[in-house]
């Protein structure tokens, strides 16, 4: 086993190590059990009182998502007007000027909705004050939002029969206090002991090796970088994200970072099974999840560490692999595993540039943010999952002539219908965005087109096609990396993904509350011998065939235009 190799295996046992335990805490914060973390009662107590709010007062899930989307309403308004009015604010002693209205629509939609696609870059399009009250405060309460609402669908499964599904504005509230802020003040401080800036200075002028100077931006960096990963967010204070030698300057760090993004995600696998007690339930939808993880980062890992083909065919050793857009400090295969890892999660952070992975890894990524449910997103992860979880009930149902039940409720029609809509509409948003992309870059030279840069795509074929497919994928799956050969910062990709990133992050969150609410309602059945157990391996494999083959339908033609073309080409 090669040095890379035990390093990703290390990093993925670490955090298994640590999920599990997080997983019992979570649990045991959203059901208000008696814990160490108590002594932040008065400061919650501070928050509902000054904000309110009854933290007491059970909701049902319309009051939840009536809540949820105010609140995202009036966090678009704040930020959108501060991006555009940045330029004359305090703390931007770099001289930053505002953001185009086109650019700060996309960008606060985007933070809003936990992706953080990135159509600027962050030494020249932000100030301190937007990285911090803006950017670094939506990483912060976009992801306690999704988790919210998993809270609400644990409560909502747990229950017998009852329509109150707790208080989102606890949920929230308890996700940022006792979750989100005390593991992102360890991280932090571990970034910034390895050498990651937490400044308020301006730029740095330095003489490189060759004599001539540099301007160098530093920033509050590590606290940002901390709750990027944590939250699944993925923004980065630079532009080249965690590629930049100052976001992630060693290998521990890049440890530290990576078990970060997959950390909580798999906790609330975890926390799912502790607060309804059906551990075994967790442990089959892990494996579900781990399954498709493993075998995309094993192919990933495999694709990298083998080399480029094309450079190959030019009798060009590759010993440490294909290293193109890596840094070496990482190598090739913690690069593979990264990029595995932040497209698994919806988290988008990049530690290497996605654009020249090898076609196999890109098609595995994308195919990753495709069917956004293996770990997933904090909070929405689960509830992508609970979509396929709930059609392979029916599915299974149908198949041993019987109801379909889930955890003793009744899955009948309603349910069915909002769960093979919301399942659809992901690709939905996904292939008309991209039919829509590839139509308007044929004709950028007609007058009704003008709007669209003749260069935005600066690659032909096979490649550009990816590029432009990876892009809406991205922003459909609330991921926000990219293929960065695509010129994105225009007032066509700022609409576009912006629109895509609306529906993407809410409809998915609606969908599985609403469902989750509608089985709290009704009465329990208790099991009996011909009760469908969700809890089998047997069950856990129709889930995992069923993600397959849907996404092999939905996105088989899509892949096969794209990475896949370039990949038989590139091995011609």
């Amino acid at each position: 086993m090669s040095t890379e190799l035990f390093g990703v295996i290390a990093t993925y046992a670490i955090t298994l190590v640590l999920a599990i335990p997080l997983g019992r805490y979570i649990a045991r914060v959203y059901k208000a059990e008696k814990h160490w973390s108590d002594f932040l009662l008065p400061l919650e107590r501070g928050i509902y009182k000054l904000a309110g709010v009854d933290p007491n007062s059970e909701m049902d899930w319309k009051q939840h998502l009536r809540a949820l989307l105010t609140i995202n309403a009036l966090w678009f308004v704040y930020g959108f007007f501060m991006l555009l009015g940045q330029g004359g604010l305090p703390l931007n002693p770099d001289g930053n000027a505002g953001m185009t209205p086109d650019l700060a629509f996309n960008t606060i939609i985007s933070f809003v909705v936990n992706c953080n696609l990135q159509h600027y870059s962050g030494e020249s399009g932000l100030t301190y004050l937007t990285q911090i009250a803006v950017i670094m405060f939506l990483q912060f309460v976009s992801a306690a939002t999704g988790m919210a609402a998993l809270a609400a669908v644990f409560k909502a499964l747990a229950a017998r029969s009852a329509t109150g599904l707790g208080n989102f504005w606890m949920y929230f509230t308890r996700s940022i206090t006792r979750i989100l802020l005390p593991i992102s003040l360890v991280t932090a401080f571990i970034l910034v002991l390895q050498g990651t800036p937490m400044t308020f200075d301006g730029r740095s002028t330095v003489t490189t090796l060759e004599g001539t100077e540099q301007q160098i931006t530093q920033g509050p960096t590590a606290a940002m970088v901390a709750i990027k990963q944590l939250g699944t967010n993925g923004g980065g204070f630079f532009g080249v994200n965690s590629a930049h030698p100052l976001e992630n300057p060693t290998y521990l760090t890049n440890m530290v970072e990576v078990i970060s993004i997959l950390l909580i995600p798999i906790a609330l696998v975890f926390a799912l099974g502790f607060y309804l007690q059906k551990k075994k339930l967790a442990w089959t939808i892990f494996g579900v999840m781990t399954m498709g993880f493993v075998l995309f980062a094993a192919g990933s890992i495999l694709a990298e560490s083998h080399g480029n083909p094309a450079i190959a065919a030019l009798g060009i050793d590759q010993p440490m692999g294909s290293m193109e857009g890596k840094e070496v400090r990482f190598g090739s295969e913690a690069s593979a595993y990264w990029g595995i890892a932040t497209t698994a999660t919806s988290n988008g952070s990049v530690n290497a540039m996605h654009d020249s992975m090898t076609p196999l890894s890109g098609a595995l990524q994308m195919l990753d943010m495709m069917i956004n449910a293996f770990y997933g997103g904090v909070g929405v992860g689960f509830l992508n999952y609970f979509v396929f979880l709930i059609i392979a009930v029916f599915i299974a149902g149908l198949m041993v002539g019987r109801t379909p039940e889930f955890l003793g409720k009744k899955v009948e029609a309603r349910e069915m219908k909002i769960a093979t809509l919301i399942a659809l509409l992901h690709p939905f948003l996904i292939l008309v965005a991209t039919a829509i992309a590839s139509y308007t870059i044929t004709h950028h030279g007609d007058a009704a087109w003008s709007v669209v840069p003749a260069n935005w795509l600066n690659n032909p074929g096979a490649h550009g096609f990816s590029e432009m497919l990876y892009e809406n994928t991205s922003a459909a799956a609330n991921n926000g990396s990219g293929f960065e050969g695509l010129g994105d910062n225009n007032f066509f990709w700022n609409f576009v993904t912006g629109l895509v990133l609306i529906l993407g992050r809410f409809l998915p969150i609606i969908g599985p509350m609403a469902i989750a609410g509608m089985l709290a309602a009704k009465k329990a059945i208790p099991e009996g011998d011909g009760t469908l157990r969700a809890d089998t391996a047997t069950f856990g494999g129709l889930t995992f065939t069923l993600i397959f083959i849907l996404a092999a339908l939905s996105f088989f033609p899509a892949l096969a235009l794209g990475p896949l073309a370039e990949y038989f080409d590139m091995a011609q």
